[in-house]
């Protein structure tokens, strides 16, 4: 899921447009007027009034908390569609594996899985997915100072994947003498390799770039995998509002919302 352009981040820390504020597992804010309810809206919302919205936090630079409120990519897009839907926008912090498997969405936990979710046709069977509204590529992150240089050079190296991704496939069917190391997030990967306890990171290449910015990682190799992602919600019952997140995507691209809020974040 990366941009074609092999995507560089930009300054993270200026201007993001943020969310929420930060508190607990779930955040609110205002963007809309709030009067939107369920039954006005039509969109079979889990709270009247509200978009509420789950993501895997931290995975910068699509969501991450900075200045104690939830920002990023995802954030950002979903701050102008709830915006753009009249409605105010709730944010809760959750594992990726029960978003990908469309657990907490059937629950209704939430209406929206904003977390640089890859679409695809396994992911289908469970999940409703928007239009695509970012590619990506796979990438792999090594200590600046390490031996390893591609792919073909893993067969016994421990590499740090997260659980649930298409990272982890990918690395699965292309590194299979490796020794892979599930953890649930980017934020217990990147530790993982901080500390030494494993030789290398495949996962999505922006989030990786991220961990090159002091000198003392840098990506060995990319993927490119035709990956895009797409807004996640329930498989059943979310009709109404798969199509309004996709008129709302449509809005910003067409009004140029969407090219600024990705220019505040990834690089030619």
């Amino acid at each position: 899921m990366f941009s074609k352009k092999s995507a560089m981040l930009a300054a993270m820390a200026a201007g993001a447009l943020a969310l929420s504020a930060c508190g607990g597992g779930s955040d609110d804010a205002g963007s809309g007027s709030g009067s939107g309810s369920a039954e006005e809206s039509g969109l079979n919302l889990v709270s009247e009034g509200s978009l509420t919205v789950c993501s895997d936090i931290p995975y910068p630079p699509f969501e991450f908390e900075e200045n104690g409120e939830y920002t990023g990519f995802d954030m950002d897009i979903m701050k102008e569609i709830a915006s753009g839907l009249d409605l105010e926008l709730s944010v809760q912090d959750v594992e990726f594996n029960g978003l990908q498997s469309g657990a907490v969405l059937a629950a209704r936990q939430c209406d929206i899985g904003a977390s640089a979710v890859t679409i695809t046709e396994e992911r289908k069977a469970n999940l409703a997915f928007s239009d695509p509204y970012y590619d990506s590529l796979q990438s792999l992150l090594v200590p600046a100072d390490s031996d390893i240089a591609s792919i073909d050079d893993l067969a016994g190296k421990k590499v740090g994947v997260q659980q649930g991704t298409t990272g982890e496939t990918y690395a699965t069917e292309n590194a299979p003498e490796a020794e892979l190391v599930a953890f649930p997030s980017d934020a217990e990967m990147y530790a993982a390799i901080q500390a030494g306890n494993v030789d290398a990171l495949l996962q999505d290449l922006p989030v990786n770039i991220g961990h090159t910015e002091d000198g003392s990682f840098t990506i060995a190799e990319e993927y490119p995998t035709d990956e895009q992602y797409g807004f996640i919600m329930a498989k059943e019952g979310s009709e109404a509002l798969v199509t309004a997140v996709n008129e709302q995507l449509t809005t910003l691209r067409d009004n140029g919302k969407y090219q600024e809020i990705y220019d505040s974040y990834f690089a030619q």
